[in-house]
């Protein structure tokens, strides 16, 4: 999955369309994130030693990977993200419409 924890994203389909936020967690195995203040919900929860007030605590849940886009540094535009080998033989992310780079994903391969 192309997008990575720490990722600012943008909503592109849902109930949350617009939004923006910061990825908490990737699942890669479902394919989904979790991106903060996104796919807010009610969870309700019963008077307890451990939560004596009870009540309804808000939480984030989980919305699909392609329903959001990454966020370009550069231009704060939503944008497809590619991968590229650097000069160096790192390997790198970098956003399509600016070419800007998002971060090295592997270093150099050493040499035989």
């Amino acid at each position: 999955m192309k997008i990575k924890t720490g990722d600012t994203v943008k909503v592109i389909s849902g109930a949350d369309k617009g939004q923006t936020g910061k990825v908490i967690a990737v699942d890669n195995e479902k394919g989904k994130v979790l991106v903060e203040g996104v796919n807010r919900v009610f969870k309700h929860v019963r008077r307890s030693q451990r939560n004596p007030q009870g009540g309804r605590l808000e939480k984030e849940m989980p919305i699909q990977a392609s329903n959001v886009m990454v966020v370009c540094p550069q231009t704060g535009e939503p944008t497809r993200i590619g991968y590229r080998t650097a000069k160096d033989g790192s390997k790198e992310r970098f956003a399509k419409s600016s070419g800007v780079s998002l971060g090295v994903v592997s270093p150099p391969k050493a040499k035989a």
